[in-house]
Order: structure tokens, then sequence, then C-alpha cells
């Protein structure tokens, strides 16, 4: 096995309003204006006329958070479908019963899939990203006779299947019962233990110079991300998310890490402060890590931090799809003795508890609190009075407003760093690459829901799933 050695570190330094009928009857033409070019647009974009009819034998598809636009597409035989990402996240558009799919497109990406080989008929399409789907990104591609192409209806989105729920008079009586039996009988399930546990705390070997050294090998491991699913996920030491690792203020840490990957990777410390040959920015600070090779990183921990460690080389694939864990550095300081919006804090706290909980949404991994989607995540238990410790990171690629039902969330730290002025939350919202430290105590027996409250990141057809966890207060 080839070990790399880090480049040397850079020393370098670089370089009056108008008034009255006249105001009001220009803000009725600009409105008037700006109805007609919206009403035009969507005219063009769907084809138009009687028909809808798109030139020739080629349509088009939008997709976007969370929707296929148009929902419903015809093409001739022989003709092609071009996919554009209209969102803000990737996409894809897969044919399903065939082999036909896009490649993950990026925001305003395309792509044009190739419908020859289709024998006439319909078929459903969907973005295959896992959750995309269930959030509402699903269609129909009909395969038809000779003749132009047309395009009918929206999205599945609104009032459709997957986007927020079926408006009433598109389902009947019975449909709505077996919807509701399928959510009671998920939430009755859990929990649902899955092979595998993500977040091991990984123990570092002392060398004779006082050094922690922790090792970490990326790989492709399956990774049963709720009951059933089975899917190949790219892991540090085969779990997701990786090892978390905990070290004192003042140690001097060297995290090795080996690459059983099929492709490059890197390792960035997302939150602690490094030399910039350390920062895992490949090729830009250091030598790709190819297949077979090991990298050595080190680093002073001179401060304390609650960091992420996750893959920067390809990170777009990488992260999303598991390679992603925590770090400490040091204990955090606590409000003790502090009255915050309310809470009165103990002067003598005592946690019972503290733990990461690491939040994702797409990949192979989809919507999942520490790599697992419901019932598959862990219950958090304690007992009437206990007080933990929560740090949110979010290694997702969306917005994720987290709600623990009944008890007052006190922000104690952002991003690491202690707060002058915590606050009480109810619904704390958790932006990509950020970390949040709340403080709960849990003052009453039940069992207490905590998810995201973006509703389809844990409710589908199927019942509930994705972004949603328990507190058992006994």
């Amino acid at each position: 096995m080839q070990t790399l050695s880090p480049p040397a570190a850079d020393t370098g330094q670089s370089p009056p309003d108008g008034q009255g009928w006249g105001t009001g009857a220009a803000a009725i033409v600009v409105a008037v204006l700006a109805l007609v070019i919206a009403t035009v647009a969507v005219f063009v974009r769907d084809g138009g006329g009687d028909g809808d009819s798109a030139a020739g034998g080629d349509a088009s598809v939008a997709l976007s958070e969370f929707a296929l636009t148009p929902a419903a597409v015809t093409v001739p035989a022989g003709g092609s479908l071009k996919v554009t990402n209209d969102g803000t996240m990737p996409h894809n558009l897969s044919i399903e019963g065939t082999d036909l799919k896009t490649a993950d497109l990026a925001g305003g990406e395309s792509e044009t899939l190739d419908l020859s080989a289709l024998e006439p008929g319909e078929y459903p399409i969907i973005c295959a990203i896992p959750g995309h789907s269930d959030a509402g990104m699903t269609g129909t591609l009909t395969i038809g006779g000779d003749g132009a192409a047309t395009a009918s209806g929206g999205s599945t989105g609104g009032a459709g299947a997957g986007a927020g729920g079926h408006a009433g008079h598109q389902m009947t009586p019975e449909q709505m019962a077996e919807m509701s039996q399928a959510m009671d009988e998920s939430i009755a399930s859990y929990p649902v233990a899955t092979e595998g546990t993500g977040n091991p705390v990984l123990e570092p070997t002392v060398g004779a110079d006082g050094v922690k050294q922790f090792e970490l090998t990326a790989g492709i491991t399956p990774w049963e991300v709720e009951p059933g699913v089975t899917v190949d996920a790219w892991t540090y030491n085969g779990v997701v998310p990786g090892p978390q690792m905990h070290v004192n203020v003042g140690d001097r840490v060297r995290l090795v890490l080996h690459n059983d990957l099929p492709m490059a990777t890197d390792l960035h410390l997302h939150g602690i402060n490094v030399e910039n040959n350390m920062d895992g920015v490949a090729p830009l600070t250091q030598p790709s890590i190819q297949p077979g090779e090991t990298f050595t990183y080190e680093f002073l921990a001179d401060e304390p931090a609650v960091a992420m460690y996750h893959a920067h080389h390809h990170g777009q694939l990488q992260v999303p799809n598991g390679m992603l864990g925590t770090i400490f550095v040091g204990q955090m300081a606590l409000p003790a003795g502090q009255t915050v919006g309310g809470e009165a804090i103990p002067a003598d706290l005592r946690l019972a508890q503290e733990m990461p909980l690491v939040l994702n949404d797409s990949g192979v991994i989809g919507f999942s609190l520490n790599g697992k989607s419901f019932p598959a995540t862990e219950p958090i238990t304690a007992h009437v009075g206990d007080w933990i410790l929560v740090h949110y990171f979010n290694e997702g690629s969306q917005i994720h407003p987290m709600h623990l039902h009944q008890f007052d969330q006190v922000v104690v730290a952002k991003d690491g760093f202690p707060l002058d002025n915590p606050y009480v939350a109810d619904t704390l919202n958790v932006a990509p690459g950020e970390r949040y430290s709340v403080l709960i105590q849990l003052d009453r027996a039940g069992t207490w829901v905590w998810h995201c409250h973006i509703l389809n990141h844990v409710e589908r057809d199927t019942g509930m799933f994705g972004m949603v966890t328990a507190v058992v207060v006994s």
C-alpha cells in the first residue's frame, strides 16, 4: 500500500413618490403585463394550443423540489425526452422498468434521453434519489405512435400524492382508509432493528510521543437504511455516520485514512482550524488519495470544537452516500446556573446523555437521522428530570426545521461556539454544514416524537419514514 506524504505547508502570502390615480394605474398595467408574460411562458413550456404539442418527436420535463413538470408526457415512438433540473438540489429522472436514467443533475443541468428503444406503452417516471419520489417526484411517460409529443397536467405536487397529501376528490374512501391504516401500522412498528449502527465511539491509540491516532478506512459497504432496504453506502469503517472521535484541548491528533474506494478521495475537517496542507481539498492542498493509498492528517486540537469530517473530493457523491462523521474537541461550556427563556438550568448541572444527531436527505442514504430512516431510527431513552445535550449536524442538501414535541430546546451553541445569549426554540432550523447544540430537560414521562417539520421528509403514502425518532421518558 502506497503512503502519501503531505505537501509542505504554504508559507507564502497572497495578495418623492407620485400620488393618486396615475400611480395606481401604472401598478395595474405592470400587474397585467406580468400576468400576460406568465401565461405565455406556461403556454410555451407546456406546448400550448390544442393538443399541447411540442416540436417534432421531442418533449421536455423539468425537475424541482419536489415535482416533475409536466407530470404526464407523451412522446411518439423514436422520440427523445429532454430533462432539466430547475431545482436547487440534485435530481435525476428514471424510467421504471427500463435501464433508462439520467445522471444526477445539479441545478441548471440538462440531459436528453433517447427513447427510441422503448416499445409503445405507458411507463412510470420518477426521481430515483431516495425519498424524492415519495416527496412527489413521480409522473407518467407514454410512448405513442407517430405524431408530435404532448404534455399535460401539472406536477404531482400540491394536492397530489407525494408532495403533501391527496385532494379528497381524487381518492375514494377506501383509498383514504388504506392510507390511514398504513400510517398507523408504520408508527406501531417502531422501533425496528436493522443491521449496523452509526456513530460508534472510536478509541485512539496513543503513541510514545503522546499523539492520539485514529484509523479510518473509506469503502463501499452494504447498509440497511430502513427495514428491508439495503444500499451500497460509502462509509468510514463500514458505518453511517462514521465513528465519532473525542479528543482534549491541547492534544496532538493524527488521522490515518486508508482508501478502499473505487475512486480517489480526501478528508476535510469541517469546524476545526488546521494548517493549509491538512485542509483536505485535493489537489489544492494535498494529492488525491487514490484507491489503495493512505494519507495521514495531523493537527493540534488547540480549542474546543463540535466538528464534522467528510470527503471533499466529489463531495456531491461521497458525502450524501455516507462519508461523514463527527469529531469533538474538549467539553462545551454550558450556561449552568442561568435561566434562559424561562428554563432554569441548575448550577450543578449534570448531563445524563450527550449525543450527535446527524441529518441527511440525499444520496443512497436519503432522509435519515444518524444514517437510518424511521422506523429504524434509534429512540432516545431517559428518565424524568434528565438533562441531555444534543448536537445537530446537517450533512444534507436542505435546511431542516427540527422539532421536539413538548420540550423546549435551549440553544447553547452554534457551530461549536457557545452563544453569549442562549435562547429557547420550539423548532430550530439547521442549514447544510451547520451544527447546533441544544440542552433539553426531559421533565415529563411519555413517548415524544422528534422530527424534521418539513412533512414530506417524514411521511409518505405508505406511512411514516425518514427524519423521525422518539424520546421515551420513564
